[in-house]
């Protein structure tokens, strides 16, 4: 199995690559999922299209769920979105929170944050920032979110015990979390558990959804609730190279308070 730092290296270089070539077809987005020989699926990503502060520049196709429909954001609210990429999410929040509040993404490609510095820059938000970060060691003070949201990142985070650690640290009393994210239901091959590849692309990492819902419990979050599940349906193709396991990918889009 690789290692966590080789496993970020991996997704770091794939999500670098993405960022440059803006063709969107990274991660969870809605044609590929980084599988050997570039087999394909395809994700029910949800449209953003139609949402206020959408931004097509900002959208690479790379979410599995649309959190801020669940978020609850309010105006004047600090959002924090973690793996924020180029901005898609950010935007929309930006949308909802107004002058009053503040966005601020974080993501640890540094090819992402230019490219979402860049959109902002022609947006001239001036409460909108992205820092560059791990989110197992989020570069932001403590209490200071009023939500968390996350698109189909946290999935891809080695230690997921830290990453919800640190999303618990960086809200206000009270406050919560709305993430996207993908799980899994039966037994994952040995092959896809080794396979850093198939990490970056949202497979290989993504835990049991009981596992991943305890996980949760187990950082203190209270009144978790799944607000939505999508089933993924895969290419036949796909499903022929890696059998049944696969046909037991979902999205889940979860809250939680502190």
């Amino acid at each position: 199995m690789n290692t966590p730092e080789e496993i970020k290296l991996v997704v770091k270089s794939k999500y670098a690559e993405i960022a440059k070539s803006s063709s969107g077809s990274g991660c969870c987005g809605p044609t590929s999922c980084c599988m050997p020989d570039k087999n394909e699926y395809t994700v029910f990503q949800d449209d953003y299209s139609n949402l206020n502060g959408y931004v097509a520049d900002a959208d690479l196709g790379l979410g599995c769920g649309l959190p801020t429909e669940y978020a609850g954001i309010k105006k004047g609210d600090i959002v924090v979105d973690l793996g924020s990429g180029a901005g898609n999410d950010v935007f929309v929040a930006r949308a909802i929170v107004g002058e009053e509040g503040k966005v601020i993404g974080v993501d640890m490609t540094g090819e992402m944050i230019d490219k979402a510095n860049n959109n902002n820059l022609k947006l001239g938000y001036d409460n909108v920032e992205f820092k560059l970060g791990d989110i197992e060691k989020i570069p932001l003070q403590d209490n200071i979110a009023d939500v968390v949201v996350s698109n189909c990142v946290l999935n891809l985070v080695p230690d997921k015990h830290k990453a919800f650690s640190e999303v618990y640290r960086i809200l206000k009393p009270g406050a919560h979390f709305c993430v996207s994210d993908i799980v899994v239901h039966g037994e994952m091959t040995e092959e896809l558990k080794r396979s850093a590849e198939l990490y970056a692309g949202c497979i290989s990492g993504a835990l049991q959804q009981d596992e991943y819902l305890k996980i949760i419990e187990n950082t203190e979050f209270k009144n978790i609730e799944i607000k939505k599940t999508k089933k993924i349906e895969l290419s036949e193709e796909l499903l022929s190279l890696n059998g049944e396991f696969l046909k037991g990918i979902f999205s889940i889009t979860v809250v939680g308070y502190k």
